[in-house]
């Protein structure tokens, strides 16, 4: 072909995309870039100072522990706050969101008991306090380093920590307020004692785990028979049974509990025989002690029983036969045996009935010389359950033994298995000032989120024994107390920890480990049960939990852009039993008001089989692989993604599920930037009532989208608007508007009213795209906006912009509803172009005419659209018909609809490839259609 005779190249005349927007997003070596633009910047800082003026909404960040590095709990956890940090200030509101720092405490503690190995035996308690303050500070360093990758957007620069001065003043003078309400107290309770940890531990210390013990059916004699025992029985060897799974606890029973509404009867067994059990458990204990011979002689009212001795079954010692609500039917002989040192409700009914509290148990779960047997003294409780078998076999008392797998109480931190221990401890009382009700009625008042926290809450603080506080430690805030030297007292008084605590703002709670008692203590003080004036101080600390649970006093109440109390605490469902549990009560026992309106809590992460995400399982990926990797903005649509209130998976299916989705989102915002490049806002916007209807369908189905998108982070829906947003991006767009739009953007003039209507459509809806993504997908929407910023030469950070609803006039019911059945008969004839291609009758689909029939209100509509669906269904063209004798394709749901292809008419214009009878009309441009010939000129 010569030159001359060569077809014109109409592909420079085409408006085709052009950004600089990458396709490929490179998100790990791009992150950090934005980040240094945040930093630099001053973004967050910028955004709380633009709504100083506006009303507060508080979100009280639950601290973490600081040891070792952030975990995908942690992701999940810091990444859902900031959803609602950044919507909130988007979104009208004051939320400044300061990072928090649980520092004190035992795994941080033993670690550094770990590091120093033999050289803390030469270190003070002060020495070593300053090097868990220096692991603590560490790891606070790391995980803000850490949290600050993901984009989070906090004060980071100054965090609240429970070891920093204040914090450790404020924690004590909350203390303070207690015993001044007189709610705390110190006594001898069984509380759960860890023997690795050598500690008191809390209720939310303790998790539940599969456990073997030794089950054993104790014998426990009668020394004289209840008042209307039958002759029969007076010749006969009497027993109390008992059922037990902690044999070694039987070295300190003291009696045997009965229910008082529960009937009793006298089982024969052998010749001279019998054993007492519940008549409710009568065919139970037949079965598994193989007594199914075995007669009933006598049917007892428990009460009757109330009262008794019996003789202890291998020590020299009575065991009273008392009644007790807390005996069941549920397993068992319905006779539990009571030692009141090594449980609580064992510990009530010693109260009732004035019971002695032994306790022959040391800090190491080791035998003391108060068990009674010298044999025994330094035996491991756990390792002492076969003594006291064999023991108990000795004596004739063991009816039966076997191993049994049951849910025992474990230590959270070490994992061991733990015991109840009865020692001199610190309480805040659940009793006094009414305490325990007053919390229950303030969990009624609390929104929760789920609802069903609420139950789990009401449940835990209904039920709970009295608060323990005090700790066996050293890295803490040490609860100041004085034990006077003579008879033990405990002097705690409001105004001596008000003086401690001013020396604790300028010293740390290190001052208290400085100074003697004689130095704390006013001059001439004395003790007021004996009137003895030497003192020693207490050795205890403040459980964290204290600590953490008070931080509404230091955080909330002391800071500016803050109030008490806080709109949300967020947190996983395991803080039921911690951090909300906590702060609940120390709020509720100083200021009678719960220190939350509402409560969010979130699932745990699992693996994508539903298992525990562990190191230990062998199912972990470090998250800064994934981050190294895939980068932020994955884990940040991974939080979004899932619904939070079960637990949360995470595989590399799932993350690869994920990658493509916001493969998808971004090729939308990079699409609609790219059609972008020659429009200027400010000159070429096209007003609203001179677009085209299709542009005000996408503008009304835009304004549906930021209406469930608000409503959805309103209430903290954040898997819905990652739907939302996906199926808008993907469906509503990419599938629909900016296919059909794709002929007007690229073969229209480029000045023309109808291309530019176009674009005043596709900026509106990057706008609000990056707009309403930005709390979710900060990383992505900064960047975008930095070129929709460029459109407008301005420099602002997309989260200085308001995010507001569309406006309501963009919202059309009439052409909504009358778009869901253009878009329904459409989606039919994309079928039957599928059909006619691979029956080979077209190619592309602009090689089509699409002949259309229908009737009634179809029909209409098809009519009515004549003239478009052409544009719509991306053929040549579109003839509505009234009848097609050969369809290809067919609905009777879409009144008859019937479709037929064919080749279209006329000849290929070589700038828009549509099929036209008008190509070769033109003599100047024989090669394009009419259409092009005029955006040509």
């Amino acid at each position: 072909m010569t030159e001359s005779t060569a077809k014109p190249d109409y592909k420079n005349t085409l408006n085709l995309p052009k950004t600089d927007f990458p396709m490929k997003a490179d998100l790990p070596n791009k992150e950090p870039e934005r980040l240094k633009f945040w930093a630099n910047q001053g973004t967050y800082r910028k955004l709380i100072s633009n709504n100083i003026s506006k009303p507060k909404y508080v979100l009280h960040d639950g601290p973490p522990y600081a040891n070792g590095h952030i975990h995908f709990g942690h992701i999940l956890n810091k990444t859902l706050k900031d959803f609602i940090v950044k919507y909130k200030n988007m979104s009208g509101s004051l939320t400044e969101f300061i990072p928090g720092w649980d520092c004190h405490g035992l795994p941080i503690e033993l670690q550094v008991d770990k590091d120093l190995g033999a050289k803390k035996r030469e270190m003070s308690v002060v020495q070593i306090r300053e090097a868990c303050r220096e692991y603590a500070n560490k790891y606070v360093d790391i995980q803000r380093e850490e949290f600050k990758r993901l984009g989070i957007f906090a004060r980071w620069e100054t965090p609240y920590l429970t070891m920093n001065y204040a914090y450790e003043a404020a924690t004590l003078r909350e203390l303070g307020k207690l015993v001044k309400n007189g709610l705390v107290y110190r006594g001898r309770k069984p509380v759960h004692w860890c023997m690795s940890c050598n500690t008191a531990l809390a209720e939310a210390e303790v998790e539940y785990e599969d456990h073997q013990s030794p089950s054993v059916h104790v014998k426990f004699p009668l020394l004289s028979l209840w008042e209307g025992a039958g002759e029969a029985l007076k010749t006969k060897k009497v027993s109390v049974l008992i059922w037990t799974t902690t044999p070694w606890t039987l070295a300190a029973n003291v009696a045997v509990a009965l229910h008082k509404g529960f009937a009793y009867v006298a089982l024969e067994v052998a010749e001279n025989e019998v054993l007492i059990v519940a008549e409710g458990l009568l065919d139970s204990v037949r079965k598994q002690l193989g007594l199914e011979s075995a007669r009933v002689l006598d049917r007892i009212n428990s009460k009757k029983l109330e009262g008794l001795d019996c003789q202890h079954p291998f020590l020299a010692r009575k065991s009273k036969v008392v009644l007790s609500d807390h005996v069941t039917l549920e397993a068992g002989t319905g006779c539990v045996h009571i030692a009141p040192g090594h449980g609580q409700e064992d510990y009530e009914v010693g109260l009732k009935y004035q019971l002695p509290v032994l306790n022959p148990v040391d800090s190491r779960g080791a035998y003391t010389s108060e068990v009674g047997i010298e044999a025994w003294v330094g035996k491991k409780v756990f390792d002492a359950n076969t003594l006291v078998v064999n023991l108990l076999q000795e004596n004739q008392m063991l009816l039966k033994t076997e191993e049994i797998t049951h849910s025992y109480p474990h230590c959270w931190r070490c994992k061991k298995p733990v015991i109840f221990r009865s020692t001199e401890q610190w309480f805040v009382s659940m009793k006094e000032g009414d305490l325990r009700h007053r919390a229950l009625d303030a969990i009624r008042r609390t929104a929760w989120i789920p609802p069903w926290g609420r139950d789990r809450i009401y449940g835990m603080v209904e039920n709970r024994p009295d608060w323990c506080i005090s700790r066996q430690r050293s890295w803490g805030v040490p609860i100041v107390a004085f034990l006077c030297k003579k008879c033990r007292q405990a002097l705690i008084r409001q105004e001596l920890i008000e003086k401690v605590a001013a020396l604790f703002e300028q010293e740390g709670a290190d001052a208290w480990f400085k100074r003697s008692a004689e130095e704390l203590l006013p001059q001439g003080t004395k003790c007021s049960a004996c009137a003895h004036s030497e003192f020693e101080k207490e050795d205890d600390i403040l459980d964290v939990w204290f600590d953490s649970g008070v931080s509404f006093a230091v955080v909330l109440e002391q800071e500016t852009n803050l109030a008490f109390p806080a709109n949300l605490y967020l947190e996983g469902s395991d803080q039921h039993r911690g951090w909300f549990h906590s702060s609940l009560l120390a709020a509720m026992g100083t200021r009678n008001q719960a220190p939350y309106q509402s409560v969010f809590t979130h699932g745990f992460v699992v693996d994508g089989q539903g298992k525990k995400y562990s190191k230990s399982a062998k199912n972990y990926t470090p998250p800064e692989n994934l981050i190294k990797k895939m980068g932020a903005e994955i884990l940040r649509l991974w939080v979004a993604a899932e619904d939070y209130r079960g637990d949360i998976r995470v595989s590399d299916e799932i993350i690869s599920r994920l990658t493509e989705t916001y493969r998808k989102i971004r090729n939308t915002l990079r699409y609609l930037l790219g059609n972008l490049y020659d429009f200027n806002p400010a000159k070429d916007a096209v007003p609203y009532e001179r677009l085209q209807e299709l542009d005000h369908w996408a503008l009304d189905a835009y304004a549906r989208l930021t209406k469930k998108l608000k409503a959805a982070y309103e209430s903290f829906e954040f898997h819905q608007i990652y739907h939302a947003l996906n199926q808008f991006c993907t469906v509503e767009l990419s599938s629909f508007y900016l296919d059909i739009l794709k002929d007007r953007l690229y073969t229209y003039g480029p000045q023309g009213p109808e291309r530019r209507a176009a674009q005043t459509v596709l900026f509106q809806l990057v706008k609000g795209i990056s707009l309403w993504m930005a709390p979710l997908l900060s990383f992505t929407a900064e960047e975008t906006w930095t070129y929709i910023a460029a459109f407008e030469g301005k420099t602002e950070s997309v989260f200085w912009m308001p995010l507001e609803e569309a406006p309501a006039a963009w919202i059309q019911e009439e052409l909504s509803l009358k778009y869901t059945k253009i878009r329904a008969i459409r989606e039919e004839a994309l079928k039957a172009l599928e059909l006619a291609r691979k029956d080979k009758v077209i190619g592309s689909s602009l090689e089509a005419q699409v002949r259309l029939s229908a009737e009634g209100e179809t029909l209409k509509l098809l009519k009515a659209y004549e003239k478009q669906w052409a544009t719509l269904l991306i053929v040549s063209q579109a003839l509505v018909v009234y009848e097609i004798e050969n369809p290809n394709h067919q609905n009777e749901n879409l009144g008859e609809l019937q479709i037929q292809v064919v080749l279209a008419e006329g000849k290929k214009c070589e700038r828009c490839w549509t099929y036209s009878t008008t190509v070769g009309k033109q003599a100047a441009r024989p090669e394009v259609c009419d259409r092009c010939f005029k955006a040509l000129m």
